[in-house]
């Protein structure tokens, strides 16, 4: 079972397996929606279905499970979906993008949050797929299954953190919260997305890009290890909430900390888009 990382050479050997397996290209572009669609029907793995962040990664439904500006279904209709995909608590499930898994991140967090441990990152994305001369497609890709059977939810495997609780404890110690976005994004310099600039006080940052190499695979887990160490500064680890604008691109310094070997440590999902949206909350800059 692959639950953090896999590589080309480790996906292309469960490829020839037939052993239980689903691959999704999240592929995503924040400022231009469609191109992630545009962007798998150019080129994408063979086999491999598309997950859109907007379509099926977060819901336009009343009955949501976060706020914030990418607002998680709940998790059973979440497990509606994963169903019809055809996975089963046996599917090893892999997911990618071109976007330094800033996207992928997202499915494989909410795989977690549903009790499905066997999902994993594809180390290098994309372009490392196509560097080591995996078969690739174009076009809509293979139709989903389409199956009625609900995923059966196990429980959470993904802590979670909300709004009320974080301002609960601002200052506490009980919650180290650590910032994904832009270090301009974080100081409260800038917010091209947000109604309001600012971080939620104490933030730590750690833009996300942070965590991958010139190769485009994730750092050495010593070299990821050493650098969150330096940034938490004698915290626990286990005290960490890690948000960013709208709890998706957090994702990356989360699967970070666990290749680490530092733990699974919290979300806040709603992040920024949700704090700086709630009468009463402070909001400051740095």
């Amino acid at each position: 079972m692959y639950t953090t990382l896999i590589s080309t050479d480790q996906l292309a050997t469960l490829q020839r397996s037939g052993a239980p397996l689903a691959v999704f290209d999240c592929s995503f572009e924040l400022m231009n929606p469609a191109a992630g669609a545009a962007q798998f029907a150019d080129v994408h793995i063979a086999g491999a279905r598309h997950a859109d962040l907007d379509r099926h990664l977060s819901t336009h439904s009343p009955e949501r499970a976060s706020g914030g500006r990418h607002p998680l279904p709940t998790r059973e209709a979440f497990a509606a979906w994963i169903g019809a995909q055809g996975i089963s608590p046996q599917t090893q499930v892999v997911v990618y993008d071109r976007q330094s898994a800033n996207y992928c991140g997202r499915l494989w967090w909410m795989l977690k949050w549903c009790g499905h441990e066997a999902v994993a990152v594809l180390d290098g994305g994309l372009a490392a797929w196509q560097a080591a001369a995996g078969p690739v497609a174009s076009g809509a890709g293979p139709q989903a299954p389409g199956a009625t059977t609900r995923y059966p939810l196990g429980p959470s495997l993904a802590p979670v953190v909300d709004a009320q609780s974080l301002a609960a404890h601002l200052g506490s110690g009980q919650h180290t919260v650590v910032d994904a976005r832009a270090a301009a994004r974080s100081r409260g310099e800038v917010d091209p997305l947000d109604p309001v600039a600012g971080p939620i006080p104490g933030a730590l940052n750690r833009p996300f890009t942070s965590n991958i190499g010139a190769d485009g695979r994730f750092k050495p887990a010593a070299e990821l290890r050493a650098e969150f160490d330096a940034l938490l500064a004698g915290r626990n680890p286990a005290t960490v909430v890690h948000q960013c604008g709208s709890g998706v691109s957090a994702i990356p310094n989360l699967l970070a900390m666990e290749i680490a070997g530092l733990g699974r440590s919290a979300l806040f999902p709603g992040s920024w888009s949700e704090w700086c949206n709630t009468p009463g909350l402070p909001c400051e800059k740095s």
